[in-house]
């Protein structure tokens, strides 16, 4: 079992999430606890004010949203009653067994669970601690349930448990509630877990589960109004579908949303930076590819997503790398002058230098192209090989291993600026 706690300060936003799930008969609800109403009695509303009385008791306290979900293996057929009665235990544990709360049962993904809504305000006004409720109050409850009950262990379905797969545009191409649906589980896997720093970062992952974000054409309406709509992509990478607004997903990805993301994205992929350059410098030294298909493959293995921007004629003009492992996306200039599109194509000596040569050379390329859910390369075509120059890399290995990356690069410039010194009189 795996359970993840999401604290905030929107109610509303947690309570709604789940009852638009319910709406759309993809939720149920498993089971209303600490209600002073019967089951007949209950509704929409009674079940939204009462938490949201609790909160109004403390207004000081600005994170008074409580939203758990607990997760359980694809293999394990559980019955309505045994989820609700897991759920009511867990509470216990980690400390809410008196507070009111409300679980639904989600039925629209690969793998069991279920949804827990309620507040930290209690009845008497006090406030129930969240620091440390992870590591402190549900490690050891989760445990002791994953015992009692016979389940999976979350260290062995961590991993496999949200693996998240590209869309099937054939299944949601006919209707709004499919597609707002699929492209909702996307949105929740990537919009705040991967590190980007402009929409075309973001749509670059985006793209690998068949979804993507527009804002329109520049004369547009939607761009005037700093609008934005999520679309289903099929395997051409065309739209299909209903374009859905942001505004109508329960966490709202708005261009407001994600843009106020970029700068704190920014300062935390800094720290990942060196380690993606020294991933690509060394898979160039060591293994030498003679193509960017064969970089590609050898990029994969390493986690490391290599995604080719390409105009009408196959040329290569930009270049974005994905990292799986820490979910940092970098544009190539990101990571500097050698690391762009241009800048790779000459320390590989594939410079596009006369035309004909580089439209053949990218044409093979895009034949060759690897797939988002198999990331399988396809041997290259020897007549392409011909056509590009063998040379050598200028570093060698001793000198990609003993190179030293300046953390400085990663401190804005105004925060380089030294203090002035006081005149002494």
């Amino acid at each position: 079992m795996v359970a993840i706690i999401n604290t905030g300060s929107s109610l509303r936003r947690a309570f709604l999430y789940n009852e638009h799930k319910l709406s759309e008969g993809a939720a149920s609800i498993l089971t209303v606890q600490n209600y002073p109403y019967n089951a007949d009695e209950m509704n929409t509303d009674r079940r939204l004010n009462l938490l949201l009385k609790l909160a109004g008791l403390r207004e000081d306290v600005k994170v008074n949203s409580v939203h758990i979900s607990l997760n359980f293996s694809p293999d394990e057929q559980l019955s309505d009653g045994i989820m609700a009665g897991i759920a009511k235990e867990y509470m216990d544990k980690i400390g809410f067994g008196t507070q009111p709360f409300l679980v639904y049962r989600h039925n629209d993904s690969g793998h069991p669970h279920c949804h827990i809504v309620t507040t930290n305000i209690e009845l008497d006004g006090s406030r129930i601690s969240l620091h440390n409720i992870g590591r402190e109050r549900s490690e050891p409850a989760r445990k002791e349930l994953e015992i009692k009950y016979g389940l999976v262990k979350a260290e062995d379905h961590r991993k496999t448990l949200y693996a998240l797969k590209p869309i099937d545009a054939s299944k949601v191409q006919y209707g709004r509630t499919e597609t707002k649906r699929a492209i909702g589980n996307v949105l929740a896997n990537v919009i705040d877990q991967y590190k980007y720093t402009s929409l075309a970062e973001l749509n670059a992952v985006l793209k690998l589960y068949n979804v993507t974000a527009e804002r329109g054409g520049d004369n547009s309406r939607i761009y005037a109004h700093r609008g934005l709509n999520y679309r289903v992509l099929d395997t051409e990478g065309n739209p299909v579908g209903v374009p859905i607004k942001a505004s109508l997903f329960h966490n709202r990805p708005t261009l407001d949303y994600i843009e106020n993301k970029f700068l704190k994205n920014d300062v935390a992929r800094q720290a990942h930076k060196a380690k993606i350059k020294s991933t690509i410098d060394f898979a160039i030294a060591s293994k030498r590819p003679k193509t960017l298909s064969e970089l590609e493959e050898h990029l994969r293995r390493s986690g490391l997503k290599m995604m080719l921007r390409q105009n009408g004629q196959g040329l290569v003009y930009g270049i974005t790398y994905i990292d799986f492992k820490t979910k940092c996306v970098f544009n190539g200039s990101a990571l500097g002058k050698t690391y762009s599109a241009t800048g790779l194509l000459e320390r590989m000596g594939l410079g596009q230098v006369r035309t004909d040569k580089s439209i053949t050379l990218h044409r093979e390329m895009e034949r060759n192209k690897v797939s988002d859910e198999g990331f399988t390369a396809e041997k290259n075509d020897p007549k392409i090989n011909k056509t590009v120059p063998d040379t050598s890399v200028e570093k060698t290995l001793l000198d990609l291993l003993l190179q030293q990356e300046y953390a400085s690069n990663a401190v804005p410039f105004e925060w380089k600026k030294k203090k002035k010194r006081k005149k002494k009189w």
